[in-house]
């Protein structure tokens, strides 16, 4: 399979047709009368979605074809003029400043969250629209509203909120801020919870292997967060949010500029939780108590004259959190008998620069570079068990993009280089270990302008413990009709799985833990590798004079080798390679559709298959239901010249039943049942916007107080074997009400 690949990716393009096309060349007239090439000009044909921009010295080549009738041609400041064309003859045109015009006030309502019609990836756009449609108090909250990835929570005390992809979990999904890998490591089971909601601008989700410039770790996809800029985002910005579950967060923006190029923001987010509660009687915490405070200063250089543009990021974090049961005081009870509890507590600091430069002579050449550290320093223990891990990681990536001949043909390679360093105790065994790998990747795109899209791209790594291997991706856009989009996609994904900071959960459980040591590079066991495939239909039409579009996608990741997490024994919980099959199977079709201005509707239906091969058999994955049920629905009042309006906002989920892991070695009192219910959840949030300024919000997560009984097994005796806290397939605290007011000074 590997050089089948290998042979598409360098031979792709002598397989492209040649098609006929138009040179031209625009100019304008100096103030002595003498025509010079005007660069930057827009160059299209009228109503296609073919066209191109002219270069430093104003000459262009665009596609041709006999229905191609009429060429327009525009730039800002003149005249925009569309000319007739009858033969692909070279075309040479001055274009005339524009005169004093009346002002011209365009308006539009973008949406909140999109799939792209061009683009050779399957990428989904959520905005900062979409953003405020719930409480979004941190990026982990920031899915609520979006059908692509599920949201659950990890366990029953923790408080932590687990997303999957394709069926697969966050470790398999490469997770980026401003395409640089940020939850990864050490950071894995609570990283998502450490970059608040008001920080992001933007996110980027691309189901199925992400592309080669970033790494070789993705597997399901890509999860990519914008964060706000200095430059764009408001001068002063505040947030308040408290919640019936006992959470108040504040967040802080403060922008301004430090001169012509530079500016700066400071963004401050703190958020406490010093309630207990304990709804379901089960003397344990329905949410830990927490508080965290976060601070990051983000300073920007722009200076478009040189080409140049970078961000230098300093983030510091101090998070801690308390579980466990009611009556536990972390004084006097830690590490004993005398009640059941825990505490995590994180420390963490990074630091992360971008540089860009476009050569101004040439637009199409550009370079950057990313650099970034962070030290992760997280000491825990839950009742008896000790768990602490200081992760520190260096990456560093340089990339060159270009074009070869014509826009039609862009390419990026580069360099790239990691190290991770581990520090790991569990409970009095240390893993420490240090990982550090060197690569090079090269990524060709392709563009006809029209209907085709291709992204090949190649990396070659060398990792100390993984050996050298290479990792080839592919993705395809074709358009056979108006709006209607046809892609696929395969690609290769390689990983060190660190199984215990991605199952911190087993700690809160009486699970005695098994490593089949295998003579493995990382904890004995061998890297995980996968093949995934995808194609995907998006079709975008008309229906009663409203428009709408469905999307068709297909998944599957095949695990050449995989970490099994083995839960089938209720008194342990083992991790061993995977001796026989492993695959993910998703599929999705979402419906989305403008009913009336201001009121947009999306729904979607899920279905995974997702089995491996476990010492014990065949098996599902537990706790990953089969069907998801997905809707959403949203209005936006008319808004006033003083952009005063309503926002009303409703999410429903539903989820099949999902399998339990075998309880068959238990206690008959604490046997489970092979599948757990059904869930349906329905929250809701309404935003009053005052002005351009000011607004306020008010919302309900599971309005309908759906809960699960009994989530933990032997919660009476939780230093027992039978004790679990893992068992979790729905909403454990019930309704929960919140409000909020937004502030800002553009």
């Amino acid at each position: 399979m590997t050089h089948k690949i290998l042979y598409i990716v360098f031979f792709l393009p002598c397989f492209l047709f040649a098609q006929e096309q138009i040179e031209g060349m625009v100019v304008e007239a100096n103030n002595k009368g003498v025509e010079i090439g005007l660069s930057g000009a827009n160059v299209f044909w009228l109503n296609t979605s073919v066209g191109t921009v002219t270069d430093l010295d104003g000459q262009f080549t665009i596609p041709y074809q006999e229905e191609y009738k009429e060429l327009v041609i525009s730039y800002v400041g003149y005249k925009t003029d569309t000319i007739s064309v009858t033969n692909s003859k070279e075309i040479r045109h001055l274009l005339l400043p524009k005169g004093n015009l009346d002002e011209v006030v365009v308006t539009t309502r973008k949406k909140a969250s999109s799939r792209s019609f061009l683009a050779s990836e399957n990428v989904i756009n959520i905005s900062s629209a979409e953003l405020l449609k719930a409480a979004c108090c941190n990026l982990s909250e920031s899915f609520e509203t979006n059908p692509s990835i599920d949201v659950n929570f990890a366990d029953a005390i923790s408080g932590t909120r687990q997303i999957k992809m394709l069926g697969l979990t966050s470790p398999y999904i490469l997770i980026t801020t401003e395409n640089i890998p940020s939850i990864r490591g050490a950071s894995q089971a609570y990283g998502l919870s450490f970059i608040p909601g008001t920080w992001v601008e933007s996110i980027q989700i691309t189901k199925g292997a992400g592309s080669v410039v970033n790494g070789f770790e993705s597997i399901a996809g890509q999860i990519n967060a914008e964060l706000q800029k200095p430059t764009t985002d408001s001068k002063l910005f505040v947030n308040l949010y408290g919640a019936a579950n006992g959470r108040f967060e504040l967040n802080t923006h403060v922008n301004t500029n430090v001169s012509e190029k530079w500016s700066t923001g400071l963004y401050v987010h703190g958020n406490i939780r010093d309630t207990k509660f304990d709804k379901n009687d089960d003397s344990f915490l329905d949410m830990p108590l927490a508080k965290q405070v976060n601070v990051m200063n983000r300073w920007q250089y722009t200076d478009p004259e040189k080409g140049f543009v970078s961000f230098i990021n300093f983030r510091f974090l101090n998070d801690e959190k308390q579980t466990g049961q009611i009556d536990f005081n972390p004084d006097t009870d830690k590490l004993t008998t005398n009640a059941w509890g825990g505490e995590i507590n994180t420390q963490r600091f990074d630091v992360s620069a971008k540089l860009g430069y476009v050569n101004p002579n040439i637009p199409y050449e550009n370079i950057g570079a990313q650099v970034a550290f962070s030290n992760h320093n997280q000491e825990s223990y839950f009742g008896l068990r000790e768990y602490n891990i200081e992760h520190n990681s260096l990456y560093a990536n340089g990339i060159y993009s270009s074009i070869i001949g014509d826009s039609r043909h862009k390419f990026k390679t580069g360099l790239s280089a990691t190290y991770d360093s581990y520090k790991e105790l569990v409970e009095t065994t240390n893993y420490d270990r240090v990982e550090n790998s060197v690569g090079a990747f090269f990524e060709y795109k392709y563009d006809n302008l029209s209907n085709l899209n291709v992204s090949a791209g190649l990396r070659v790594d060398n990792h100390n413990l993984l050996g050298a291997f290479v990792t080839p991706r592919l993705h395809a856009r074709y358009t056979a009709w108006e709006k209607g989009v046809f892609r696929g996609s395969v690609g290769r994904g390689k990983r060190s799985a660190n199984i215990f900071t991605e199952n911190q959960s087993l700690f809160s459980t009486g699970r005695a833990i098994r490593i089949v040591n295998e003579g493995g590079s990382v904890y004995g066991l061998d890297p995980e590798v996968a093949w995934n495939y995808g194609v995907s239909y998006l079709q975008g039409f008309d229906l009663f004079g409203k428009k709408a579009d469905i999307t068709f996608d297909f998944y599957r990741t095949d695990f050449q080798n995989q970490v099994v997490v083995d839960w089938e024994n209720s008194q342990e919980v083992s991790f061993y390679n995977l001796k026989g099959s492993s695959y993910a199977n998703s599929f999705q079709a979402e419906f989305n559709i403008v009913l009336a201005k201001g009121l947009d509707f999306r729904s979607a239906y899920k279905y995974y298959e997702i089995k491996t091969a476990y010492n014990s058999g065949m098996l599902k994955k537990p706790l990953t239901p089969s069907h998801r049920i997905f809707g959403n629905i949203s209005y936006e009042t008319y808004r006033k010249t003083n952009n005063a309006h309503w926002k009303f906002d409703a999410t429903y989920n539903w989820l099949g039943e999902q399998r339990f892991s075998s309880t068959a070695e238990s206690p008959s009192e604490y046997k489970l049942p092979a599948y757990s219910p059904s869930v349906a959840t329905l929250n809701a949030q309404v935003t009053k916007v005052f002005s351009n300024k000011f607004e306020v919000y008010l919302g309900g997560e599971n309005i309908t107080n759906v809960k699960q009984d009994n989530p933990i097994v032997s919660s009476e005796n939780p230093f027992g074997a039978n004790f679990d806290t893992t068992f979790v397939y729905g909403p454990i605290f019930g309704s929960s009400y919140y409000a909020g007011l937004r502030f800002k000074l553009n």
